[in-house]
Order: structure tokens, then C-alpha cells, then sequence
């Protein structure tokens, strides 16, 4: 007995074809859509926020205040001085200079190297730090140089403050005291050399001397002046290093470094004689 299988429908065949899933699923989006469009229909209509009226910050006539004119930098103070913000900028720029400014125009290149001179001398490579020779240096060249600054100070840069002068009287009153600083401790053949290297006339004083032409000076002799130091320096700690190596030498030590051995006999004399304070004397008074 055979089964016989029940007749389809038209919405059965309409199903088993393509056609009929891509109808099918077109009927099923948009039952999906509908409700969603109705539920916006149904929503309030939204209201905007009122927009607040600007306060009118001109004048009554339309003019503009003095709230509305642009901002400005004055250079000039109110008491005939600069203004703060110009002070600031100079201070900022001075801070960014100090070490060439110190460097080339004051004492410390001759101070620094105539310590590190003297380490070496003493055979010792990072005693002291780098650190303490610097720190050293540069508070014996705020004492060296202190009356050149307290003059320059005085002179033209509490003037130049109060508004008494410009910046171009305070710049040329403000060099008088270093260039004649500098000219104290300058030796005539450096000054020769920079004079016949750039071609320049002769000056009639030393007061009208270019400084691009003095400061190369200045620090050529403050290097001579300061290695004539360091050799001075040299002279006993070589005695010391010659009479230990001949020791060893007699006594068939060739195997042990003579500067162990001459290391301990030179910190000895340098402590005795009061070395770091026989060195600080020497170069103050180098410059007086």
C-alpha cells in the first residue's frame, strides 16, 4: 500500500522556490519596520532651547570701549622705565649667555684651568670632581670680578631700570668697566696679533679698541697666564716623581709604578704647605 503525500498549497510552493524566500523575508522586514515607524510618529515634536542674547559690550552709540581695543605690548613703563615684560626677556637672555658671557669676559677661564693644572699635578684624574673645581672657580670669579659688576650696575644698569638712559647709553656705559677690566690683564702681543689678523687701523687709545679685537686678546693671555701657572705648579711634584723613580730604580724595583709610591709623598707635601689655599692666593693676587 503505497502513501500518497498530501497536495501543496501555492504558499508551500512559493516557499521551496528562490523567489519565494527572498518574498518572504521583504515581508518579514518591512512587519519589523512598521511598528517602528509608527512608534516615531507618535513622538512630541522636540522643542529647541532659546538662545540667549549677548550683553551689548559696546558704548551706547555703537563705538567700541576701551574693553574692545586689541591687546599691545608697550616697551616703555609707566615711569619712563622698561616694562616688566622687557625685563623679563633681558633677564631670560642674560641667564642664556651667562656661561659664554663668564667664560669670555671674566677671570674664570684662568681659574679653572690653573685647577684642573693642579689635579693633574698631583697625579689625581677625578679628585676632585669636575663639579667642586667648577663651583670653586666660579665663586672665586663673582669675587674676583665683583667690583667690575657692582661698577657696571651702577653705572648703567640701575639707570637703564629707572629709565634714565636708553639702551644704547646703557650698553655703552656698561662696557667701560669690563673693557678696562680686560685691557688691566692683556698683554700687549696678543693685542698686536688680533690687530695684524684682522687687518683693523690702529686705534689712538686702548679705550677705542673694537671688542671683537679684545676679547680674543683677553682670552689668549688669560691661557698663557693661567699655563705659566700650572708650569710653575708642575716643577715640585716632578722633583718628587724623579726622586721616587730613582729610588725604585736603585733598588731593582723596576716591576712597581713609581706613582704609587710618589702619590702618598705629594698629597703629604700639598696638605703641609697648605696647597689649595697657596693656589687661591696665587691666582687673587694675579689679578690685583
Amino acid at each position: 500500500m503505497t502513501r500518497r503525500r498530501p497536495p501543496r498549497t501555492a504558499s508551500r510552493r512559493l516557499r521551496t522556490t528562490p523567489t519565494g524566500w527572498f518574498v518572504v523575508a521583504l515581508v518579514t522586514l518591512a512587519s519589523l519596520v512598521a511598528p517602528g515607524r509608527a512608534a516615531a510618529q507618535d513622538l512630541p515634536d522636540v522643542v529647541e532651547p532659546p538662545v540667549p542674547e549677548l550683553p551689548d559690550i559696546g558704548g551706547g552709540d555703537g563705538e567700541p570701549t576701551a574693553e574692545d581695543e586689541p591687546f599691545t605690548i608697550t616697551i616703555d613703563g609707566g615711569d619712563g622705565g622698561p616694562s616688566q615684560s622687557v625685563t623679563v626677556i633681558i633677564g631670560l637672555t642674560l641667564l642664556s649667555l651667562a656661561p659664554s658671557l663668564i667664560i669670555m669676559l671674566s677671570s674664570f677661564t684662568r681659574i679653572v684651568v690653573v685647577l684642573s693644572l693642579t689635579r693633574n699635578a698631583l697625579g689625581l684624574q677625578g679628585v676632585p670632581p669636575n663639579q667642586v673645581i667648577i663651583g670653586l672657580a666660579l665663586f672665586l670669579t663673582l669675587f674676583v670680578m665683583g667690583p667690575t659688576l657692582n661698577e657696571i650696575n651702577e653705572v648703567a644698569l640701575q639707570p637703564f631700570l629707572d629709565g634714565t638712559i636708553d639702551q644704547g647709553t646703557a650698553y655703552d656705559l656698561g662696557t667701560v668697566p669690563l673693557r678696562e677690566f680686560m685691557l688691566q690683564h692683556t698683554r700687549g702681543s696678543e693685542i698686536e696679533l688680533m690687530l695684524d689678523a684682522s687687518g683693523a687701523d690702529r686705534p689712538e687709545t686702548p679705550a677705542d679698541l673694537e671688542l671683537t679685537t679684545l676679547i680674543p686678546a683677553f682670552l689668549l693671555s688669560e691661557l698663557k697666564t693661567a699655563f705659566l701657572i700650572g708650569f710653575v705648579i708642575f716643577i715640585p711634584f716632578l722633583v718628587i716623581d724623579i726622586v721616587v723613580s730613582a729610588v725604585l730604580m736603585s733598588l731593582g724595583m723596576m716591576m712597581l709604578p713609581p706613582v704609587f709610591v710618589s702619590l702618598p709623598f705629594k698629597l703629604l707635601l700639598f696638605v703641609m704647605v697648605g696647597g689649595w689655599s697657596l693656589i687661591v692666593e696665587t691666582l687673587l693676587a694675579s689679578f690685583t
